[in-house]
């Protein structure tokens, strides 16, 4: 769901910038000492085991969440849409596709229409949201934040309960609407061999930064494969896209570089 971010100065090929940023919640630490730089045009994959403070980076780069330390800067007027990792509808209620749109604030027929458009699910504007597939769902939510346009698109395990198929699908979609706005996609997810190939860089969390860089690169890193084991070849093999291509002005030094973070560099 789209909302605006807080608004601070920073460098201007970054569109929300981490620096030393450090999270505990009820005094366990979560997120220890995480740098990282978001860019317009970019696709950015989050992967790391259950528990890895995945989704409270996501909230803490959101401003969901206030950092214990370090800061977290985001371009002014920066729109952010935000496809939660579940949302339960209740199905005896009589919610439309366009009603649902329409909550909080109405949107016009044609940017509803343009929305659905983009997530790939165009003429389902009268569905009841019930009546909709798992993948029609997700896709619907991932039009619902595409309604202002935003500057980045945050998606934190929508592929949640899709086969590997609908997975890829799904993902392709993102990488067109990537494409088609020129809009930062940061996402997290656990389908690790899947999504990695959607990415043009992959950051593997760990409470703290693990390692970052090129999906190959990163799927070699010894502690990549101690956290997850050795890349599937056929699940990758579903994705076949140039990592190095940003239609929309995207940066690439970001997504060639490789960077290992040992353990005792995060504390």
């Amino acid at each position: 769901m789209a909302m605006s971010a807080a608004t601070m100065k920073t460098a201007p090929d970054a569109l929300i910038r981490a620096q030393q940023l450090n999270v505990e919640i009820a005094g366990r630490s979560i997120l220890e000492q995480i740098d990282l730089r978001i860019q317009r045009g970019e696709i950015v994959t989050v992967v790391g085991p259950n528990g890895s403070g995945k989704s409270t980076l996501l909230r803490a780069l959101i401003g969901a969440i206030q950092p214990t330390s370090g800061i977290v800067v985001r371009m002014n007027g920066l729109r952010i849409g935000y496809v939660p990792q579940r949302l339960h509808i209740d199905p005896t209620l009589p919610l439309t596709v366009r009603r649902f749109f329409n909550l909080p604030r109405r949107h016009g027929h044609r940017a509803i229409d343009q929305a659905l458009a983009r997530a790939g699910i165009e003429g389902r504007n009268e569905t009841p949201m019930a009546a909709l597939s798992g993948g029609q769902f997700q896709r619907a939510l991932m039009a619902r934040a595409l309604l202002d346009r935003p500057d980045v698109l945050m998606l934190d395990e929508a592929s949640q309960g899709l086969d590997q198929t609908g997975t890829a699908d799904f993902y392709r979609q993102i990488e067109e609407v990537r494409n088609d706005l020129g809009c930062a996609v940061l996402l997290v997810s656990h389908d690790l061999h899947v999504v990695m190939r959607a990415a043009d860089r992959v950051i593997c969390l760990n409470h703290h930064i693990c390692c970052e860089g090129l999906p190959e690169a990163v799927s070699a890193d010894p502690e990549y494969q101690a956290l997850f084991g050795s890349v599937d070849e056929e699940a990758l093999a579903l994705f076949r896209h140039d990592p190095h291509h940003h239609p929309h002005g995207g940066h690439e030094h970001h997504g060639a570089e490789y960077h290992r973070k040992d353990s005792h560099d995060a504390k």
